[in-house]
């Protein structure tokens, strides 16, 4: 039997470093806009809706036909947010969209998707070859260290593994896509925050705590999302050529 897939886009108005930035203009259209109708343009899963906090975020997703649930404002995580529009709907797994990356590739959800036909996987996410010291030494950059079975076995901000040696040796970069089992889901809402994820400030890390298992798929792209002005601007010339 097929497994039914929603993909859920959290979107907040508050944003450090660009505010309102789910209403940012991308040539013409919001970029909610533009990540919504990229998700369902995929044609893998069987709903796409918004969750967000904010009426305006709601009303722009209302009027360019896109579905929408404006949900409690008392959320700590994205992931909260996300329960509460999925937690008396028919689906197994739940992708979480960020609302931020309007170029996420089908390719790198698709990799992601097909982690479930190993019933061992409790979490898909994803991960992509570092190729420069700047990046593996960054602790905005996380990284991950998997099994021979690409399930993951650690996250930090800092280079892992330690190479003491000098050897030969990859290093992977995490990227934030995630599908989670909906029964999955449930817990991870329901728990406390564990030691690790405190320690690392990484959500993630709170599952392998609590022992579920996190496969990981190794992507070519690195899913670029918009966080500044200057991405904006970026974002802004990629989509005019």
């Amino acid at each position: 039997m097929s497994k039914k897939i929603w993909a859920v886009i959290p979107a907040r108005f508050a944003s450090t470093r660009l505010p309102g930035k789910p209403l940012a203009d991308l040539c013409g259209k919001p970029l909610i806009q533009l990540v919504y109708e990229n998700a369902r343009d995929f044609g893998i899963f069987d709903k796409v809706v918004v969750a967000t906090d904010d009426e305006r975020i709601f009303s722009c997703v209302r009027d360019f036909g896109g579905e929408v649930v404006l949900t409690s404002a008392e959320h700590r995580t994205g992931s909260d947010r996300i329960w509460e529009v999925v937690q008396n709907a028919d689906c197994d797994i739940v992708f979480n969209i960020q609302g931020d990356e309007p170029f996420l590739s089908k390719e790198a959800v698709s990799s992601v998707l097909r982690l479930f036909e190993d019933d061992k996987t409790d979490v898909g996410s994803a991960m992509y070859l570092l190729e420069n010291e700047e990046a593996i030494n960054n602790p905005n950059c996380v990284k991950v260290v998997c099994d021979l079975q690409n399930f993951a076995l650690y996250f930090s901000r800092n280079a892992i593994p330690y190479n003491r040696d000098a050897n030969a040796v990859d290093y992977f970069g995490h990227i934030g896509l995630y599908a989670y089992r909906k029964a999955i889901l449930q817990e991870f809402v329901n728990s406390d925050k564990t030691s690790l994820e405190i320690a690392e400030n990484l959500e993630q890390l709170r599952f392998l705590q609590m022992g579920k298992r996190i496969k990981m798929a190794l992507v070519d792209d690195k899913v670029v999302g918009i966080d500044t002005p200057e991405d904006l601007e970026m974002a802004r010339a990629t989509l005019n050529k």
